[in-house]
């Protein structure tokens, strides 16, 4: 399958390259407070919704060696992370002992329906291809419950056409997207967009692409 295919190539170059990665950026929000601020909003709304329904956890899936998942859990969030890589989730282990970490595929998690109050995507749907995406924001919608957020952060594509372009990423075969596209194909999910974050490329980045947050919402229990 072709979605079997493209994980299998995607778990392998992270396993290969899992202890470059971790310490190339497990400080990487020290200089990114455009970053730290959506992630700090995410929290804020994910907080208020665990408030009102009790459904506090948030799943950080891809979280590579747990940096971003170790950030949420300093934001107060009952965060824990997912990843494909066996040797990125052994690493995240290692450094962030009292945090949960599992091996899974954002395909299939082992996560039951409707009961997290957030997920986060960050820069992790970038190797699906998109023909296997619908699958993985079905995903997301399924483990969300009614009211929770999802954010999900990406690489922009040039234009609204085509909605998806291949990127020569260092690790493994990569995807931009058109925010306008991929925030149509999270409504058809069942999550409507809330705010979306766009941060120019700089001078000093590897690669001259927008990033990209979406905020999205699953909607509550009996809402039309």
């Amino acid at each position: 399958m072709v979605e079997h295919d493209a994980l299998s190539v995607t778990r392998e170059a992270y396993d290969a390259a899992a202890l470059i990665y971790a310490q190339r950026f497990r400080d990487a929000l020290q200089d990114r407070p455009l970053d730290r601020a959506i992630l700090s909003a995410f929290a804020e709304v994910v907080g208020a919704g665990a408030s009102a329904s009790g459904n506090g956890q948030v799943a950080d899936l891809g979280c590579g060696p747990g940096h971003i998942t170790a950030y949420l859990d300093e934001l107060g969030l009952a965060a824990f992370g997912v990843d494909a890589s066996s040797a990125m989730i052994e690493l995240a282990r290692e450094a962030y002992p009292g945090l949960r970490f599992d091996v899974g595929s954002m395909a299939a998690l082992n996560i039951a329906d409707g009961v997290l109050g957030g997920v986060l995507s960050r820069w992790s749907i970038i190797h699906t291809p998109p023909q296997e995406l619908p699958l993985i924001l079905a995903e997301f919608h399924r483990v969300l419950a009614p009211g929770g957020h999802l954010l999900v952060g990406f690489s922009a594509s040039d234009g609204p056409v085509p909605p998806t372009q291949v990127f020569d990423h260092t690790v493994a075969p990569a995807y931009r997207w058109s925010p306008d596209h991929l925030a149509g194909m999270l409504r058809e999910a069942g999550l409507a967009e809330v705010a979306r974050m766009v941060r120019e490329p700089q001078p000093t980045d590897q690669r001259q692409f927008q990033e990209i947050h979406l905020l999205a919402r699953k909607a509550e229990a009996g809402a039309a």
